[in-house]
């Protein structure tokens, strides 16, 4: 007990992979008073039991490159603290049965090799080089990646392990964590030996980590948002065909994985490591006749291979020799999901100075670039790449236990389910309705859940196909194409609605609140009954988010953010505020309608409003409309002549019927992206993410270096001024006649890429194929000539004159 640490600069709970890489690498970044605590023995939750592979696949750009970053660092850990670890990189095949499937893997060649990863499509030659036991009379082709692999997660846990201790930190076994509390702006971290006061304290519990996060609701923590699945995979007995093939080839096979029938198949030694995510799937401890055990450390479930059948025997079609062999053993272990089957890393929300690092799917894949995340939120407060993808943040109040079960099983039985832009999937839906959804579903109303919120997407009209399978395309002409170019017509033509429930909406008032603000944010403030768009940079001068402020009085703001920014940006503001402001959550109070076309202003005097209509842009105001109390706002997303009304949700309906009954045209959010695209406006966290600075991300009318307050960024960003910047956001119009292209689209000039997209959709205005992106600051200039790459095959685009491609000189949105 003499050396139990009464005091840590962080305390990490939970032993696993993750909790052991993010000791190291605080360790590395200069940390090294800090503290693990596991309740067993290292590895004893979900990583003892994992397949430990290792791949770099994905979809999502921020899980690739922690993915990327995991395996370069295990290529070399062994060496830098002398520890062995078995570590395989064999490659790996991902099989394609369909031309879909085929354009999935081009999109991921493309992402990959941005990253730096050396993959490539193949062919069934190929195949049948790399993987000589395979069947591929029924394939389209395949894709490979060089860096793929497996090592065993225990001895990568002690490697990380050995790294952390040598560095001085401290890891102490058998030593349960019990809760938690706060005293002097401090944490105290209870255990059965004693407790540990510290500045920092993270959550790494595994499947465990809701239970330990219930000790932070007291201090505004929520329950986080996770489930449990049981997932199985099995052992074969050895083989000696493939002994044989091995001991000729000196090489293990690359790893195999059938992603359309859902399995993953690896040599293990001489035999085969099978393991199915199917459909039928079984999750644990979510009723109270199947509680969570208090302590399931080295444990397993009964086998139910039952679950398994069709997997099996189709896997053994694929590869014949796996039929030629026995079972030897079955694991079948817990592993933790997220609704969307990425890990939370970050800021635990609500609660300062706590973070989390868990809910890992693939957490021997992850663990080494979960620790390089973690440890930069917590030593920087900011992260070198944009990670919102993976931020505990991006989910908010609407995750509660049933929606996180349903989605977790919808998320495993479709581990390798392609993601196409235009498919809303079914589960976990209706968690937040708008006061007119009836109402817009009697319309045709097709929704899309955005931060829980439904909205229409598009309106479909009799005998259009509006099943799931209508949408498994990526092609632009899917069901939806004809409607929302009718919608987008009507804005530009007439006057169109879109009812637009759960913008995020904080109340800032108080003493020197416009003071504080203005050192807060790049730009000025509006003056009192206006609103402008404010950008809060990070300390780096990137974009860390971006609000509407909209100013009631000389200290009286709203500020008005995107509707998955709800905890992300409300905490931005009160990390920094001081104790005298008030700072309100309003987000559930009101909600939003989009009137907005060139008829705008007939269709308000059609209805009856007390408004003065010819309030320039950017102008707001208190007034009725239909004689309901509401607040207008002179500004239009979709980039035409209108108004946004304010309104508590009770009077939505009534104004909602008035206006469409005055003859505006229900239009739903493709027709919205595709009209803000036309028109150049940057969305959060596709255009505007952390990756780029404000600079950058063409911001410069935004952002006042000379004014007298400093703000975050001021000094990086004087620099760069100073310096020029290297890349600069442009829009293009491509060449794609069926295809847009999908964000982090490779951009390419004369065989080199020299920048990428972020957001891009058909502009039914101008009638093109428009594209937002960033690319070299030397070819950012109009009428360059580029390519961008689409689904493998690249296209022609030209840089566009800087401003919007539809109404250049806002003639239009200021009529």
């Amino acid at each position: 007990m003499s050396e139990f640490p009464s005091t840590a600069r962080v305390v990490i709970i939970g032993g696993g992979a993750v909790g052991a890489s993010v000791l190291y690498h605080l360790g590395l970044a200069g940390w090294n008073d800090c503290v693990l605590l596991e309740k067993n023995e290292l590895t004893a939750g979900s990583t003892w039991h994992a397949a430990g592979n290792i791949p770099t696949f994905s979809s999502s750009w921020a899980v690739m490159n922690m993915q990327r970053y995991s395996t370069e660092l295990y290529r070399r850990l062994g060496d830098e603290v002398d520890y062995p670890i078995n570590y395989h990189v064999t490659g790996s095949v991902r099989l394609a049965h369909s031309k879909n499937r085929m354009m999935e893997f081009e999109r991921a060649n493309s992402m990959a090799r941005r990253q730096g990863i050396d993959s490539a499509m193949m062919s069934l030659a190929d195949l049948k080089d790399a993987y000589p036991f395979l069947e591929t009379h029924d394939l389209e082709g395949a894709f490979w990646d060089p860096t793929d692999g497996d090592m065993d997660p225990a001895q990568l846990t002690q490697a990380l392990a050995k790294g952390a201790r040598a560095m001085g930190q401290k890891i102490l076994r058998f030593t349960p964590a019990t809760g938690v509390r706060r005293e002097n702006d401090e944490w105290i971290v209870e255990t059965e030996k004693g407790d540990i006061r510290c500045e920092y304290v993270v959550n790494a519990a595994g499947y465990y980590a809701q239970r330990v996060g219930e000790w932070f609701k007291p201090y505004g923590g929520r329950t986080v948002p996770m489930m449990v699945m049981s997932h199985q995979y099995l052992l074969t007995e050895q083989m000696d065909e493939l002994a044989a093939w091995t001991k000729e080839s000196g090489k293990k096979l690359p790893l195999l994985r059938d992603v359309d029938s859902s399995y993953y198949l690896r040599q293990e030694n001489t035999g085969l490591n099978l393991g199915p995510y199917e459909r039928n799937c079984k999750a644990h401890w979510i009723t109270p006749d199947d509680p969570m055990p208090d302590d399931f450390s080295f444990q397993l479930y009964p086998d139910d291979l039952d679950r398994l059948e069709w997997y099996i025997e189709d896997a053994m079609a694929r590869v014949p020799l796996l039929g030629q062999s026995g079972i030897s053993k079955v694991i079948n272990g817990p592993i933790p999901y997220a609704p969307d089957g990425n890990p939370l890393i970050g800021p635990m929300p609500g609660v300062k100075n706590a973070f989390e690092a868990c809910v890992f799917t693939f957490g021997i894949a992850q663990a080494g670039g979960a620790g390089k995340i973690l440890t930069e939120w917590i030593t920087e407060g900011e992260t070198e790449w944009d990670c919102w993808g993976l931020d505990p943040r991006r989910y908010t109040d609407y995750t509660d236990h049933d929606y996180c079960v349903a989605k977790g099983m919808e998320i495993y039985g479709h581990e390798y389910a392609m993601h196409y832009p235009h498919y809303e999937w079914p589960e976990g839906r209706d968690k937040k309705l708008s006061p007119v959804h009836e109402t817009l579903k009697a319309s045709g109303a097709q929704f899309g859940a955005y931060n829980g919120w439904e909205r229409a997407n598009w309106f479909a009209k009799e005998g259009d196909d509006t099943s799931l399978e209508g949408a498994e395309t990526w092609m632009r002409k899917g069901p939806w194409f004809e409607r929302v170019r009718e919608e987008a017509l009507a804005v530009r033509d007439g006057v169109g609605v879109l009812d637009l429930p759960g913008f995020s909406r904080f109340k800032l008032s108080g003493p020197g609140a416009a003071g504080w603000l203005r050192g807060r944010i790049a730009g000025g403030l509006p003056k009192i009954g206006r609103m402008t768009l404010a950008y809060f940079p990070t300390s780096k001068g990137r974009v860390h988010t971006e609000m509407s402020i909209i100013r009631y009085g000389e200290d009286d703001f709203v500020l008005i953010t995107a509707a998955a920014a709800q905890w992300h940006d409300f905490e931005i503001l009160a990390m920094h505020m001081p104790d005298h402001l008030s700072l309100t959550d309003i987000t559930s109070e009101l909600s939003t309608l989009i009137v907005t076309g060139p008829k705008s202003r007939e269709l308000f005097e059609a209805i009856g409003t007390s408004a003065d209509l010819s309030l320039p842009w950017l102008s707001i105001q208190k007034a009725h409309v239909a004689g309901i109390a509401c607040e207008l706002y002179r500004v239009s997303f979709a980039g035409e002549l209108g108004w946004e009304i304010h309104a508590p949700l009770a009077d939505i309906p009534a104004l909602y019927a008035a206006v469409t009954k005055a003859g505006a045209a229900p239009f739903g959010m493709y027709a919205l992206n595709s009209l803000r695209i036309e028109k150049g406006y940057r969305a959060w966290k596709g255009d505007l993410s952390t990756d780029y600075t404000l600079l950058e991300s063409g911001l410069d009318r935004f952002t006042k270096l000379d004014k007298e307050e400093d703000f975050p960024g001021k000094a990086a960003l004087l620099n760069e001024k100073q310096q020029g910047s290297k890349q600069r956001f442009v829009t293009l119009k491509v060449d794609s006649d069926e295809i847009d292209p999908p964000y982090m689209s490779n951009i390419w000039m004369n065989g080199n890429i020299v920048g990428e997209t972020t957001s891009a959709a058909y502009g039914f205005r101008i009638d093109a194929c428009v594209a937002l992106g960033m690319v070299r600051e030397d070819l950012a200039h109009p009428d360059t000539a580029l390519e961008v790459e689409v689904y493998g095959q690249r296209v022609a685009a030209t840089v566009q004159p800087d401003g919007p491609l539809w109404d250049p000189q806002n003639q239009r949105l200021r009529a």
